[in-house]
């Protein structure tokens, strides 16, 4: 059920150069699901829209929910200026999420790519099990992986080898000579289209969660498709809106 509320902030801070950890206080934060995201709300009415950030963390206790975010824009430059008990317009919880059951007794790779990155901490507390976590860093910056070793071994890939595999998360998974049944990935286009070609010649399930730019966030503009095999029910033609539809799909279903 999604739904319009104002939430407060509890905490801010940079943990990467020009990426932010912000934990907000959200009735939202009952429901939400790995692999979901909100739609954050610019207080500047020039920027309209709700930028959509995945979920990095719940703590259901605290009523309370994570976002770690990159500023790409205006809308959230001018997030990454909020201080503890402001307060912020959010909508939620958007997205289907990552499905848990299709891991469950199985051996799985919970893959992130940069940004892609946050969604799996959340995934990886609640998924149990033999699980691997492979992330892609640019550099030496390594935003969240300590949060990400409280829940499985973490194997790292970084562009500039200056940490763990030079080059990306595939490379990672071939110098560790891994092996999975299922993947989850959260992360850049290329990264996904790899990992789609890599569950197809495997013959593994993969799922995976696409970050494209979104407007409404709810499935009216038609602005976020993807191609797919099946045809969508709203549209009628084959591809399907991943603000709604998504934006976790399995991947043979999609055309990246």
């Amino acid at each position: 059920m999604k739904q319009k509320e104002d939430a407060r902030v509890i905490s801010q801070k940079e943990i990467a150069p020009q990426i932010f950890d912000m934990w907000i206080e959200t009735g939202l934060a009952a429901n939400a699901k790995p692999g979901q995201f909100i739609g954050v709300y610019p207080k500047d009415r020039s920027t309209l829209l709700p930028r959509p950030i995945s979920i990095c963390e719940v703590d259901r206790k605290k009523n309370a929910l994570r976002i770690v975010y990159r500023i790409a824009g205006q809308g959230t430059a001018e997030f990454s200026t909020y201080k503890e008990n402001d307060m912020v317009v959010i909508m939620g919880t958007l997205g289907n999420g990552f499905p848990l059951e299709a891991g469950k007794g199985k051996r799985v790779f919970l893959m992130g790519g940069g940004i892609g990155i946050p969604p799996m901490v959340e995934l990886a507390k609640q998924l149990e099990g033999d699980k691997k976590i492979i992330v892609g860093y640019r550099d030496d910056k390594l935003f969240l992986k300590e949060d990400l070793e409280k829940y499985g071994q973490v194997h790292v890939a970084t562009e500039d080898g200056s940490v763990g595999t030079k080059g990306n998360v595939m490379d990672a998974i071939a110098a560790g000579s891994l092996e999975a049944d299922v993947v989850y990935a959260c992360g850049p286009m290329p990264m996904l289209r790899a990992i789609k070609k890599y569950a197809g010649e495997k013959g593994i399930e993969a799922y995976i969660s696409l970050e494209e730019r979104m407007a409404c966030g709810v499935g009216a503009c038609l602005g976020c498709v993807v191609k797919t095999k099946e045809v969508d029910h709203h549209s009628h033609v084959n591809n399907a809106r991943i603000c709604t539809d998504g934006p976790v799909f399995e991947a043979k279903e999609v055309d990246i």
